[in-house]
């Protein structure tokens, strides 16, 4: 089975292909995985393989981890673009997530005042007003929208909850009045005998006119990039997703990224 990819509370720096060079925090257990989703194309595998032992780490705990990397990292002379919450699962789960949030403004201003802080959430816990309020005082709020088509965003990204729905995220995404970046991950394939395409023309349709609704700023598209717990899926090519990506932008008029 597939399991975590990150086995630290902070991680890297490494390239990132849409954010460049990249401080990743985890958020989530070093030993297993909590996520509200249990997307096909994770990274980290699948939620089967259990929340492990160690927990959510304290406040106090990343923010002391997180200061000795910056200090360290700047003391050398080490260039820093981003920090990068994502991990084993979903930053926002964190009981102390607003409390971290502005902990780690306050240590990036210290040590990389020009680095950006960057969440990558996937966008289930916007009913959730102390979520919503760190979110908003981060450089890039970068939320995810897969499908506006509810049926294709539960195959893809099997929430945990029954009452998650397109139709609510993307009211919810909404909020934001453009203070956010929307990531789209495409892709095909099946599982467990059920096709699974969100490039089709019926679904680019229905993510423009989310898009229009939601305004963000900016608009990530890319598609898979490493091995995934669902063997059966397949990338979208670059050039189909650059061709997707000026569609989108020459309907939307808002600036697409295609990673």
């Amino acid at each position: 089975m597939q399991t975590v990819l990150f086995h630290s509370t902070i991680f890297g720096p490494i390239r990132s292909r849409r954010l460049g060079v990249s401080l990743g925090v985890n958020l989530t257990p070093d030993d297993g995985k909590i996520c509200s989703f249990d997307c096909l194309y994770c990274e980290a595998g699948f939620n089967a393989q259990g929340p492990g032992t160690t927990g959510f780490p304290p406040r106090e705990r990343v923010a002391r981890l997180l200061e000795s990397r910056l200090k360290n990292m700047s003391e050398a002379g080490e260039p820093l673009d981003v920090i990068t919450f994502s991990g084993n699962g979903e930053p926002t789960l964190h009981p102390e997530f607003g409390g971290v949030i502005d902990d780690t403004i306050r240590i990036r201003d210290k040590y990389y005042p020009s680095a950006k802080v960057s969440v990558l959430s996937n966008s289930t816990r916007l009913d959730r007003e102390e979520v919503c309020k760190a979110l908003r005082k981060v450089d890039n709020n970068i939320l995810k929208l897969d499908s506006a088509v509810t049926e294709t965003m539960r195959l893809i990204d099997r929430p945990n909850s029954p009452a998650f729905t397109s139709e609510k995220v993307i009211d919810e995404i909404a909020q934001f009045k453009g203070q956010c970046i929307v990531q789209t991950m495409f892709l095909r394939g099946e599982f467990e005998g059920r096709k699974i395409d969100n490039t089709t023309p019926e679904e680019v349709d229905a993510l423009i006119e989310a898009y229009k609704k939601i305004t963000p700023r900016e608009i990530m598209i890319y598609s898979i990039d490493r091995k995934t717990p669902a063997e059966t899926l397949e990338k979208v090519e670059r050039p189909e997703l650059e061709r997707i990506g000026e569609r989108i932008a020459a309907e939307t008029g808002i600036p697409v990224q295609v990673a």
